[in-house]
């Protein structure tokens, strides 16, 4: 039986299926012209190996995840908030509020402050955001209560330091702002507000590694990439006579003396 009360087994996994796809010309193999495509810095994998005490395809291989990795975060950024379209009472804006949730018997957003309408801005991470991108939200956020006085806006985030929801504190101006509607909150309280139902965002967790397991085992969605690095360098390696250190020193340093 499919857990979740709100949202559906076949939309949840088309959802999974559409996030990995967000994941494009990550999924394709990595070759070492790819590998090498911003340079590596072949002192520092050789430092890695020897302290961690690595495999060189070890350390290959966590470099190209590095690779993949930092630019995957707006992909989840994707499946945290796109996800909101198949939950009732929720939009996802095309442009501008990540999501806007709205309800006509109206939002509890804190302690009876009554709202029919909660507009969100998304962030993966509590410290993604510095203190000029910070008041520049705020700002943001107070000019949508001053244009709507049934509304409440909130910075709703993934990895927050602790469950929360409090007014959220900026500095503006070199001046601290806190208003009781602009609300600085944890993923699984707006799960929770949202859904109707406390630890919504612990049930679609606990069920996410296996449909996620489905959606790449699905034809739609299985791309395994099969790198060829680690042979291009040891190939690199026996053209020059050399030790797989030298091969990655090549991708550095091909032009310096000596090399």
């Amino acid at each position: 039986m499919w857990p979740l009360s709100f949202i559906s087994e076949d939309d949840f996994l088309n959802h999974v299926e559409a996030t990995i796809q967000q994941y494009g010309d990550k999924l394709e193999p990595f070759n070492l012209k790819k590998f090498n495509k911003n340079l590596i810095d072949p002192i520092k994998l050789i430092f890695d190996k020897m302290v961690y005490k690595f495999s060189w395809e070890e350390i290959v291989k966590n470099e190209i995840f590095r690779q993949r990795d930092k630019s995957n975060n707006n992909d989840i950024g994707y499946f945290h908030q796109r996800i909101f379209q198949y939950i009732a009472n929720c939009d996802v804006p095309t442009s501008g509020w990540d999501v806007v949730f709205t309800k006509d018997n109206g939002i509890d957003v804190s302690d009876g402050d009554i709202v029919n309408r909660v507009f969100v801005e998304m962030k993966n991470k509590h410290n993604t955001m510095n203190s000029a991108a910070s008041g520049k939200t705020y700002i943001r956020m107070q000019s949508q209560l001053l244009a709507d006085d049934d509304c409440a806006c909130f910075l709703v985030e993934v990895i927050a330091k602790q469950s929360q929801n409090v007014a959220w504190t900026v500095s503006v101006d070199s001046q601290q702002k806190k208003h009781r509607r602009i609300r600085r909150v944890s993923i699984d309280k707006f799960y929770s507000l949202v859904t109707g139902q406390e630890d919504a965002f612990y049930q679609m967790c606990m069920i996410l590694p296996d449909v996620i397991e489905k959606a790449v085992s699905s034809t739609a969605a299985s791309v395994v990439p099969e790198d060829s690095v680690i042979g291009e360098l040891n190939e690199l390696a026996h053209a020059k006579n050399g030790s797989f250190a030298l091969a990655l020193y090549m991708l550095g340093f091909s032009t310096y003396s000596g090399f």
